[in-house]
């Protein structure tokens, strides 16, 4: 029997990719695991497998074209199957009256309703995209027709779309000819236009001369950007900060190291990861998530990891279940997903899930940061390098110890500063007691 493949999901704050290409085409075999596709988001190229095993029956996109997350992009079945047809609308009577579309009470809605029950207009040479508030600029248009259509100064509402409901493509941008009579558009003076990048950059007009260069804004880097701000305009941030002693953490990480191969070895981030996501069983109000007049509690401890890509921008990769995993296969599947997110493609999966996010810069030399929280999250944890410093021994002489600081960010609708303490004093107790971190 015939089964549909799906666009899979691309990160908790993805709605949509690009297709770069086709990896299968129809007619080869396929099995579970099999990469069919590879499709660009704000931050990687990603790999799409399939599931199931068989034959692929029918692939839906053209390369270019941005796929909608959830939409069916492919058909596996039986050799010499035949792809399901697509549904059909119902027909709506031509004899319906005027007042039921009136009843809509969203506009778009009443527009639809209205050009289905009559025959179509021809679309006028300024609006010929499809129209909706929903999208930029109210056109429906791929990501990659954006961007040329930026670079060109192409009016997407003059464009024809000719992808799937009317979506302007990559083709139709660039063989778009502009409407020789069309009235030109008053612009205002180049000096007086601000420059478009960052969201919410307010900063005036375009320095120029031969001391700049003007580069372009990454897709990746203005994706962080929105995020960003979205987080610190809107969740009121507090802070928490702890220093903890890491010399039996170093030393259980040595000792588990001396026996194991290169790429089986045991990172700090590693037992780090494992800490917060046990910390949190005591803690389940900070694996929250926060929807406005509602709260999404999860049962699953999911821990996102900031990956800083080689080209600029982060990525998260996401450890799974790692209250219940051990700190083995926790090294080894966070060793994978870093390597594949640092050579631009990732997996679904490895970016999917993540209830809490730790942000490690001890391999920087930092000694102290703060992290923006990854909305809808409620907290990040935000871990510094272990150094050597002066402490107080037990005797009271001065001695050397190796300390590290850790401080959490948390979103002050979901939790309050005692609970942050709370957990920074059970995270603090694991690192410094890290045989727990076996158990």
């Amino acid at each position: 029997m015939a089964r549909e493949i799906l666009m899979p999901k691309l990160g908790a704050d993805m709605t949509e990719g690009t297709l770069l290409n086709w990896l299968k085409q129809p007619g080869d075999q396929v099995q579970p695991g099999d990469v069919i596709a590879e499709v660009e988001s704000d931050k990687a190229t990603i790999e799409v497998p399939v599931e199931i095993s068989g034959t692929i029956l029918e692939l839906k996109g053209e390369p270019g074209e941005a796929l909608a997350v959830g939409s069916v992009i492919g058909v596996i079945g039986e050799a010499g199957e035949a792809p399901p047809a697509p549904a059909k609308a119902e027909p709506v009577q031509a004899a319906q009256p005027a007042a039921t579309a009136e009843k809509q009470t969203n506009g778009a809605a009443t527009a639809k309703v209205e050009a289905i029950a009559a025959p179509p207009a021809p679309p006028a040479p300024e609006s010929v995209a499809e129209a909706n508030g929903d999208y930029p600029d109210g056109v429906k248009a791929s990501p990659i027709a954006r961007r040329i259509a930026e670079e060109r100064g192409i009016n997407l509402q003059q464009v024809r779309g000719s992808g799937p409901g009317g979506r302007v493509v990559k083709s139709d941008v660039e063989n778009f000819v502009a409407p020789a009579a069309a009235p030109e558009t008053p612009k205002a003076a180049p000096s007086a236009a601000p420059a478009q990048a960052i969201p919410g950059q307010t900063w005036g007009t375009l320095p120029e001369g031969p001391d700049v260069e003007i580069i372009d804004v990454t897709r990746i880097r203005s994706r962080i950007a929105a995020r960003m701000i979205q987080s610190k305009q809107q969740m009121p941030h507090f802070y928490v900060t702890s220093e903890i002693d890491t010399a039996e953490l170093l030393k259980l990480r040595a000792g588990l190291n001396a026996e194991l191969p290169d790429d089986e070895k045991i990172t700090v981030n590693d037992l780090i990861v494992k800490a917060a996501g046990l910390a949190l069983l005591d803690f389940p109000n900070l694996n929250t998530h926060f929807y406005g007049d509602k709260l999404v509690r999860y049962k699953r401890i999911n821990i996102g990891m900031a990956v800083a890509m080689p080209n600029g921008g982060l990525i998260n990769v996401v450890a799974k279940d790692v209250d219940k995993t051990s700190i083995g296969t926790i090294a080894r599947r966070n060793k994978e997903m870093i390597a594949r997110a640092r050579e631009g493609k990732v997996k679904p999966d490895d970016v999917e899930g993540s209830t809490f996010t730790v942000s490690n810069l001890g391999a920087f030399d930092v000694e102290h940061f703060l992290a923006i929280i990854n909305p809808p999250e409620a907290a990040i944890l935000a871990v510094g390098t272990a150094q050597k410093v002066p402490v107080v021994l037990e005797d009271g002489t001065l001695g050397v110890g190796s300390r590290m600081k850790v401080t959490i960010s948390v979103d002050h609708r979901v939790s309050d500063g005692a609970e942050g303490a709370q957990y920074m004093q059970a995270f603090k107790a694991l690192i410094e007691n890290p045989m727990r971190l076996l158990i």
